[in-house]
């Protein structure tokens, strides 16, 4: 495959590298020629530069992968994530939490034209109506103090999904206006339904009729490749001048809903 996304040789680290979306741009990425490294929970199957188990519920396990792994890192993919049927505050350390710890660890061996990507989700698509209580989240300095955060919180924590991917959403746009002073641009994706093991779990926690009015106008849930390349798009060298931003990969749900062709009431659960 030509090298038109500039990741030949490129060193890249994705989380989450195990299954769904995270193994589907692990592939993508050896396939583009990029030296892949992953972190996971799972160990992966795919002919990776390296592996390393990191449990994004603890931070010592993410400071312990990041200095094993060392050198300077290109490109950061942002993909371990846990469903709603999990533990709250475990959604909270891996969707959130533990996924800016990663990324802070991250960026310290980051230079000038590296990039970050993370994924979100259409679960955090209200993160406009609560930026005061998002922000009074991402302000809490460090693992410890985020956590502290939560817990003293749990009300608005709730499940845990809908709030941790609200917090990527206005943590990414925020990081963007700081990183990109650095040379370091941060991005995220907004996918819609998607048919990895996880969406099972989301299965059971949501009406079908709300997961079938998601996959509007599309008409269909996407697959993890579909997911991987607006990723890979983010953090590659034709993407420069784009950051701080959250892309909709959703086909067209997020339009839909925005020029009134989807009804909003159709995703009450029910």
């Amino acid at each position: 495959m030509s090298d038109l996304l500039g990741y030949r040789n490129k060193r890249v680290l994705v989380s989450g590298c195990f299954s769904g979306m995270g193994e589907a741009t692990a592939k993508l990425l050896l396939e583009l020629g990029a030296e892949v490294h992953g972190f996971d929970f799972k160990e992966s199957a795919l002919p990776l530069a390296s592996f390393t188990t990191v449990d994004l519920r603890d931070p010592a396990s993410i400071e312990a992968g990041v200095a094993k792994l060392g050198g300077k890192i290109d490109a950061l993919f942002n993909c371990a994530g846990l469903p709603q049927t999990a533990p709250p505050m475990d959604v909270m350390k891996v969707n959130f939490i533990g996924t800016r710890h990663l990324t802070e660890k991250v960026v310290e061996h980051m230079g000038e034209g590296a990039a970050i990507a993370s994924i979100s989700s259409t679960g955090g698509m209200g993160w406009s109506r609560r930026v005061p209580v998002l922000m009074g989240l991402i302000k809490q300095q460090g693992y410890d103090g985020a956590l502290k955060w939560c817990e003293e919180n749990m009300e608005t924590v709730a499940e845990g999904y809908s709030l941790s991917k609200e917090a990527i959403n206005v943590w990414t746009m925020l990081s963007g206006c700081h990183l990109i002073k650095r040379g370091i641009r941060i991005n995220c994706t907004m996918p819609g339904p998607t048919e990895t093991p996880m969406m099972k779990q989301f299965e059971k926690a949501t009406p079908m009729s709300v997961l079938e009015a998601v996959t509007q106008p599309i008409g269909r849930r996407s697959r993890p490749e579909e997911q991987a390349g607006p990723l890979v798009f983010l953090n590659s060298a034709w993407a420069s001048y784009v950051n701080g931003h959250v892309l909709a990969a959703d086909g067209g749900f997020m339009g839909g809903l925005a020029t009134g062709q989807i009804d909003p009431s159709a995703m009450m659960r029910r």
